[in-house]
């Protein structure tokens, strides 16, 4: 099933500065806080790599190596198959007509939400500041925030499916700020990969870099854990009341 943009937006450790943040004190205006989704709101490292050896041990192929499963935790399912079997079209075409046989909802299980999702969310939002997911999973996504009740913490959700050109285009992005009348002057992308770092970079949006894996350029800054989030904004008080685990 395809997943299709929804606006569900209600009517009216540490940090590491970088780039055009300047300094320690500068502190951002922000109206929405865009998320990408493995890596940053979930660990899928383990599950990625299941679906994909999966897929792998039907076609007869060795196992992912590690450089493969990097590029498969940041592109659309469509290329990493494309990866995968580049040097054979026929094979290629025969694991894509297996996917369809897969049904990915199974592998949902390993994916482990990063610590103080939900909190960063209920924070930003209680202050006003849009959120939003723009990822390139595919038909995955729905089955993902139903099964972590994760809609009602986002005002809308961009996947692969929902775009022309999947990310580093820029044209997610545009499709939220679009859709929610967001300036990109006063947006953030939070990521973990070069591919976001270039979509931010493409859409003219802050990037903040979580957990990250070595980048090409500099984000304009880096945090550890999602509530650090809070101390780059104008208002960044933390919630009261004792941090999940």
């Amino acid at each position: 099933m395809r997943l299709t943009c929804v606006d569900r937006r209600p009517l009216p450790t540490n940090i590491y500065y970088r780039g055009n943040m300047g300094s320690k004190n500068a502190k951002w205006e922000i109206d929405c806080a865009i998320y990408d989704c493995d890596g940053v709101l979930f660990d899928s490292l383990d599950a990625n790599r299941r679906l994909y050896n999966h897929i792998c041990a039907a076609m007869a192929r060795d196992p992912l190596t590690d450089a493969e499963l990097a590029f498969c935790h940041m592109h659309t399912v469509f290329e990493c198959l494309h990866h995968l079997f580049r040097d054979d079209a026929e094979q290629e075409a025969r694991a894509s007509q297996f996917l369809k046989g897969v049904n990915l909802s199974d592998f949902i299980e390993y994916l482990k939400m990063e610590p103080h999702v939900f909190e960063i969310l209920d924070a930003l939002r209680a202050r006003g500041i849009a959120t939003a997911i723009s990822t390139n999973r595919t038909t995955t996504m729905k089955p993902i925030m139903e099964r972590f009740d994760l809609w009602p913490h986002f005002d809308m959700v961009v996947s692969a499916l929902d775009v022309e050109k999947p990310k580093p285009d820029r044209e997610s992005v545009e499709k939220i700020l679009a859709q929610l009348k967001i300036e990109r002057t006063r947006t953030l992308y939070v990521g973990d990969s070069e591919i976001d770092r270039q979509t931010a970079r493409s859409a003219g949006v802050l990037f903040v870099a979580y957990k990250h894996t070595p980048l090409s350029g500099e984000p304009d800054a880096s945090i550890d854990d999602h509530l650090a989030l809070l101390d780059l904004l104008s208002d960044g008080a933390r919630p009261e009341g004792p941090s999940s685990p």
